[in-house]
């Protein structure tokens, strides 16, 4: 079943609440009979610390938001802490929920400016609450424990910049040195696509190139300006490779989004395509027009579209 980047993130939360809330509570009865002595607790936090999993730093606070004892990190007790007013940070915010257990949703933190969430444990005594006990986590020290999401498949339209879009039909499509080449450009892009070991490309149509990343080194990008554009000799740079067979994209179809693509270009000279990019496993095409619009669509679904779709 394919999962959205909102259901790995459930997951990941669901987990991490899975494995902190029974020691945090745990912990939590252990500093009810020393609440109102700072030196206990913090001992009390010193000793437990390794039981709660993956904590940066652990202290305790008031009703109020009010730091009631120093902070407690793996090093031991890290002091300036006592009265701080965490009232008004983000875990501070949320609400409550009945069973006593809140682990809040990630912010940036104050010292570090990184990622981070927050847990806190309700601490109770003689059935009242007085104060919470909270444990910060750097979220580059937990583990990951759901699957990487799937970028999802269905098409997508995404609007762009206001400034733009208010002045698109006081513009009109200026010629660019791509555009005076455009076919020879695209076919280059195509042999590279299902014959040299290209599986994704960005084709900037204003600024005259292209952006590619190769099956051979696949974490780096090479630009294509309008001179390699125009030289069919750039494709023996790129040796030939096998197209790949799990690519979602079937190789007698990247000439077919080319030409598609083209067509978007010269069509219309108000509403016109800027950039563009495939990508052959995920399978899916982008197109950014003039008006700074931006659509994300099948590759199929992007072929069935006719041009008074896009007019």
């Amino acid at each position: 079943m394919q999962i959205s980047w909102k259901d790995s993130i459930y997951q990941q939360r669901e987990e991490l609440a899975r494995r902190l809330r029974e020691p945090l509570e745990q912990l939590a009865g252990r500093c009810t009979p020393a609440w109102d002595d700072c030196a206990a607790l913090d001992s009390i936090l010193v000793e437990n610390f390794s039981g709660i999993p993956h904590c940066s730093v652990l202290y305790c606070v008031n009703m109020d938001g009010i730091q009631i004892c120093n902070n407690v990190g793996p090093a031991g007790i890290v002091p300036g802490y006592l009265a701080s007013d965490r009232s008004q940070r983000p875990y501070m915010q949320e609400e409550m929920p009945n069973w006593g257990f809140l682990l809040s949703d990630a912010y940036i933190g104050q010292s570090e400016h990184r990622p981070s969430l927050t847990a806190l444990q309700v601490v109770q005594r003689d059935s009242l609450t007085i104060g919470y006990l909270a444990a910060n986590f750097d979220l580059r020290n937990l583990p990951v424990t759901s699957e990487l999401y799937d970028e999802p498949g269905n098409w997508r339209q995404i609007k762009g910049d206001p400034a733009i879009r208010g002045t698109v039909f006081q513009q009109a499509r200026v010629e660019s040195r791509m555009d005076g080449n455009l076919e020879q450009a695209l076919s280059i892009l195509e042999e590279l696509l299902t014959e040299r070991g290209v599986f994704q490309c960005q084709i900037h149509f204003s600024s005259s190139l292209a952006t590619i990343w190769t099956l051979d080194d696949p974490l780096r990008y090479r630009i294509l300006d309008h001179e390699a554009l125009s030289d069919p000799d750039i494709c023996l740079v790129y040796p030939p490779r096998a197209y790949p067979p799990d690519a979602a994209i079937k190789p007698d179809e990247i000439g077919r989004i080319l030409n598609t693509l083209q067509v978007l270009r010269v069509t219309d000279p108000t509403i016109y395509l800027r950039v563009a990019s495939i990508n052959v496993f995920n399978g899916m095409v982008s197109a950014t027009f003039s008006c700074d619009g931006s659509h994300f669509m099948p590759h199929d679904e992007f072929l069935a579209k006719d041009i008074s779709f896009w007019f």
